[in-house]
């Protein structure tokens, strides 16, 4: 882990500008043959946690999931990890709203499309596929009843459907959408995962 972990700070510094020589060696190291390529950290933190109920272990299959900070910058990590860089094949998980990003991205790097399309995100996902209630169970058992409640009582909540209460619910408090990311797909307790999700994983 420490050296995916290294990998993934070195690919965010290549990125950022600077040299790619460590994070190649680092690929090299690790037979690394796949790079995930997600938006944000609740999004890997979801599929981290999908692998692990599948117990399976991604980085020893030479996957590398890679969180972006963004969709933005999707074409810039596809240019370094696809064919034009280290060479990886490419797949992903993107928001509809950013899909466009995405196409760009992988039309630039020349690699075939290859990626998995949310409804509207990895949370709105979740949250069908578990339902509002059994969501509202995971806040409970968090500890997070009031801050829900206190939430609820918003006048700009007032007449919203449950679904959108809750995915805007985990967006208000830093760091509580990367906590939910994995919590809500340990709360799928043995159902299938949403399709996106599901289908990103058994491709890999």
């Amino acid at each position: 882990m420490a050296d995916m972990d290294a990998f993934r700070d070195e690919i965010a510094r290549w990125a950022a500008g600077g040299a790619g020589d460590t994070a190649a060696e680092l690929a090299a190291g690790l037979g690394l043959r796949t790079a995930v390529l997600l938006e944000g950290p609740s999004d890997l933190a979801a599929v981290q946690a999908l692998a692990a109920r599948e117990d399976r272990d991604l980085t020893a299959e030479g996957v590398a999931v890679v969180s972006m900070g963004g969709a933005m910058s999707v074409g810039r990590y596809a240019g370094l990890l696809g064919p034009p860089g280290l060479g990886l094949r490419l797949t992903g998980l993107c928001d509809a709203r950013e899909e466009p990003f995405y196409v760009r991205g992988w039309q630039r790097a020349g690699a075939e499309r290859d990626f998995h399309v949310c409804v509207a995100d990895l949370e709105d996902e979740m949250i069908r596929a578990l339902g509002p209630a059994r969501v509202e169970e995971v806040i409970r058992a968090e500890d997070e009843l009031r801050p829900w409640q206190t939430f609820l009582a918003q006048p700009a909540q007032h007449g919203r459907p449950r679904e959108q209460q809750l995915r805007r619910f985990l967006s208000t408090k830093k760091g509580r959408k990367i906590r939910y990311g994995s919590l809500l797909v340990e709360a799928l307790d043995g159902g299938r995962p949403p399709a996106p999700l599901a289908d990103l994983l058994a491709g890999l």
